[in-house]
């Protein structure tokens, strides 16, 4: 059966709304005319969309959405685009405002730190609400910035007294003894993705002072070992590559009026010998425990360059992973 073909209209009165809403050359418009499989003419301020009734009414709801985020003085890209048209195609057109909706928080160069996927509000969610929260998904979702962001905002907050940054230091086809440098310095290049997320939040001579009273510190996941950490705000990057037993430690480090962190890619375990990722088995074992959240993010979540999300979309569909 054929669907009907139908025709929408819209008016755009606002010229600098018009310009963000097409974008350059027309990119934004040609983008979803090549998603949906529509035409969109205009005159003037006028668009008319025309097509499959499906289609059109997909493409209406996202225009009329995507001009409500503009309006509010957020910007657009072809990532928050087809996010957008993948939100109205379900069915869930209304809540395409909440993207971008909120400020996490503010970064020492004044750029508003927000949410740009209902995933990652799930996720910032759940770290306001939980004690502990796993967040799962690729690499470019956002899973340890946003995690740094609410770190900062309680550190400054005075809801904790410091934060501690950790990661495993898995040693991919390089041991550490071979490499130059004193133990610290062995460790860093492990570490580094967790100093830029926080050194972008905080600003570098910040950061350092913070370092030197100890209310930032910045450690392998070894360095856990036999410690208490009270009144800390604790994130645990790339816990994949966490054996079972470091995974136990990490988590019974957990002191009182603290708060856990633990991100991880399960597609991107780089553990030797076939051993069992202790994120994986967290997963398992800590599921339905209460005040431990789960959260799962996907392509749709990956706030990278639009390529990354395709590279992401593709290996997910070759791997057939189940999601978490």
């Amino acid at each position: 059966m054929e669907s009907t073909a139908i025709t929408r209209h819209l008016t755009v009165d606002d010229t600098d709304s018009f310009i963000t809403l097409f974008g350059i050359n027309d990119e934004n418009i040609e983008l979803i005319k090549k998603e949906l499989g529509i035409s969109i003419l205009v005159h003037g301020g006028d668009v008319t969309i025309s097509g499959d009734a499906k289609g059109v009414e997909t493409a209406y709801l996202t225009l009329q959405k995507l001009l409500e985020i503009i309006a509010r003085g957020d910007t657009i890209d072809k990532t928050r685009i087809r996010y957008a048209i993948d939100l109205a195609s379900e069915g869930n057109a209304d809540r395409i405002g909440e993207i971008m909706h909120d400020v996490i928080a503010i970064t020492w160069k004044g750029r508003q730190v927000k949410c740009k996927t209902l995933g990652q509000k799930r996720y910032v969610d759940a770290i306001k609400k939980n004690t502990c929260t796993f967040g799962i998904g690729p690499a470019g979702t956002g899973k340890t910035y946003l995690a740094v962001a609410m770190a900062v905002v309680a550190l400054k907050n005075k809801d904790v007294e410091r934060i501690v940054l950790t990661r495993p230091a898995v040693e991919a086809g390089e041991k550490l003894g071979f490499l130059p440098g004193d133990l610290q310095q062995k460790v860093d290049p492990y570490l580094r993705p967790l100093y830029d997320a926080i050194n972008e939040m905080m600003g570098p001579e910040a950061f350092q002072r913070l370092l030197e009273r100890q209310a930032v510190e910045v450690a392998p996941l070894a360095y856990m070992r036999g410690r208490t950490l009270n009144d800390a705000f604790i994130i645990l990057d790339e816990a994949q590559n966490t054996t079972s037993e470091q995974m136990k430690m990490f988590l019974t480090r957990m002191g009182m009026g603290s708060k856990m962190v633990i991100t991880g890619d399960i597609t991107q375990i780089d553990l030797p010998g076939g051993k069992k990722s202790g994120l994986v088995e967290a997963l398992e074992v800590l599921r339905g425990v209460e005040d431990i959240a789960i959260i799962s993010l996907s392509h749709k979540d990956v706030v990278r360059h639009e390529l990354v999300q395709a590279i992401v979309k593709a290996y997910e569909k070759h791997s057939g992973r189940k999601e978490f």
